[in-house]
């Protein structure tokens, strides 16, 4: 439940909020467990709807509270940590495909993206992911592999040449 939020939300201690809430909604909502589906597939999907929610809640109150830092060219500006092992150049250039790689999958639709984020966490299998989302298998499976379809191909056009 924890990894599911922490896929949506991005933070653990937000992820961990929305863990809570969604076991406390489980237990309130046990009654209506039918068994159509697994009951780590019932837990996942409330947990996910919670953590979309909170995510929702969270953009609209960081909206009117705290404009956002962004570099000269727009996009968000999002701290790194620096490896002693790695050039400056190369450095910058990760840091630079990091920062490029998150702003183009924030950009993406939320079908798309919600349906990457999932799959990229490696946790869940893509049934597992489709009854989260309550769409079918094929849309997920279609979701998923057009969201990496525009992410590679946006970043080509920001000059990325060495993308999958």
């Amino acid at each position: 439940m924890y990894r599911a939020a922490l896929a949506a939300l991005g933070s653990p201690a937000d992820a961990e909020d929305a863990a809570q809430e969604a076991f406390l909604t489980a237990y309130r909502r046990l009654d209506g467990f039918r068994g159509e589906a697994t009951f780590k597939t019932w837990l996942l999907t409330i947990t996910w709807h919670q953590a979309i929610n909170q995510r929702r809640r969270a953009t609209r109150w960081l909206r009117q509270i705290v404009p956002a830092r962004r570099d000269p060219e727009g996009d968000p500006i999002e701290p790194d940590v620096a490896s002693p092992d790695r050039s400056p150049e190369a450095q910058a250039g990760d840091h630079e495909l990091r920062r490029s790689i998150a702003a183009e999958i924030r950009a993406l639709p939320p079908k798309l993206r919600d349906a990457l984020l999932l799959a990229q966490a490696g946790e869940y299998t893509y049934e597992e992911i489709a009854a989260m989302l309550t769409v079918p298998l094929g849309t997920i499976k279609w979701r998923v592999s057009e969201a990496r379809r525009v992410v590679k191909q946006r970043l080509r056009e920001r000059g990325f040449t060495h993308v999958g």
